[in-house]
C-alpha cells in the first residue's frame, strides 16, 4: 500500500502499490461535478474513494455513499473515509451496481436518494483491449458494452428527479452512451479532455439531468498539457483543487 496526497494534500488516500490506481481521470470527475453543496452525493465503482473524497473536499456541506462491490477495496474506502476525517459525513456502500435493484435496496443504496451521481465506470469493452493480469485493474478498465446500460439505468434509480450524473468515458464509446442516456437523461453537456491543444481528445467528460428534455451541448475542450508536457495553468489549478470544470 502506499499513501497518497491529492488536491495539494486536502485529501489522503492509501491505494495499492500495484493495480489501479486513482489518477487524472479521478480528478477531472470531481471537479467537473458542479455545486455539490448540501447534495446528497453516490460515487458508483468508487474503489478506494478518491472521487467521493474529492468531492467531499472540495464541497465541504455536501453528504454522500461511496458505492463499491469489491470486498477489500470497500475496505481500503472505510479507511480512507476515516483517514479525511468524513465519517460523519460519508458512507460506503459494499454493493454490486448491476445487480437487481432489491439487491441494491438490500445493501442500502435506496430509490431516489441522490441528487448527485459520479462514476468512473469500466469503459473499456470486453476484447478491444489488452487485460491486465492483475485482477483489480482488470475489473477497473473493462466491462461488457451491455453492462454500461444497467450501469446508467442503476443511476437513474439512485438519482432523484432532476438529478444530475456526472462521469468521464472514452472518446469512441460516445455514441454508445448517449443512446444509453436517452429516454433517461437529458441537458447532457460533453465536454472534450485533450492531452494538448493539437492533439485528438482522450476523454470525454459527461453531465446529464434525470428526466429533462434540454438539447445536447458540446462544451469547449479541456487542455491537460502545454508544448512543454506541463500541465496548463487551468488544468493545474484543476490538480490542486483551486479550480473546477465547467459542464454548464
Amino acid at each position: 500500500m502506499t499513501e497518497d496526497a491529492l488536491l495539494d494534500g486536502r485529501v489522503r488516500l492509501v491505494q495499492p502499490r500495484r493495480g489501479h490506481r486513482a489518477g487524472s481521470d479521478a480528478v477531472l470527475l470531481a471537479a467537473a461535478c458542479g455545486e455539490a453543496d448540501g447534495e446528497t452525493v453516490a460515487d458508483f465503482g468508487a474503489g478506494v474513494g478518491a472521487v467521493g473524497l474529492m468531492v467531499a473536499a472540495r464541497h465541504p456541506s455536501c453528504r454522500g455513499v461511496l458505492v463499491e462491490n469489491d470486498p477489500a477495496l470497500a475496505a481500503l474506502a472505510r479507511r480512507n473515509v476515516a483517514l479525511n476525517g468524513l465519517a460523519d459525513r460519508f458512507k460506503v456502500c459494499e454493493a454490486d451496481i448491476l445487480a437487481p435493484a432489491s439487491i441494491r435496496r438490500q445493501a442500502g443504496l435506496e430509490a431516489g436518494s441522490a441528487g448527485l451521481v459520479v462514476t468512473n465506470p469500466p469503459f473499456w469493452p470486453a476484447g478491444r483491449v489488452r487485460t491486465s493480469p492483475d485482477a483489480g485493474r482488470r475489473a477497473a478498465h473493462v466491462m461488457a458494452d451491455e453492462a454500461l446500460d444497467g450501469w446508467v439505468r442503476a443511476a437513474a434509480d439512485v438519482l432523484a428527479p432532476g438529478g444530475r450524473l456526472v462521469l468521464i468515458h472514452r472518446v469512441d464509446g460516445l455514441a454508445g452512451l448517449l443512446a444509453t442516456l436517452a429516454g433517461r437523461f437529458g441537458d447532457i453537456a460533453v465536454r472534450p479532455v485533450h492531452p494538448r491543444c493539437d492533439r485528438p481528445a482522450v476523454r470525454l467528460l459527461v453531465a446529464a439531468r434525470k428526466g429533462s428534455r434540454a438539447p445536447l451541448r458540446l462544451m469547449p475542450g479541456f487542455v491537460l498539457n502545454g508544448p512543454d508536457g506541463r500541465f496548463t495553468p487551468e488544468a493545474d489549478a484543476v490538480h490542486r483543487g483551486t479550480a473546477s470544470i465547467a459542464m454548464e
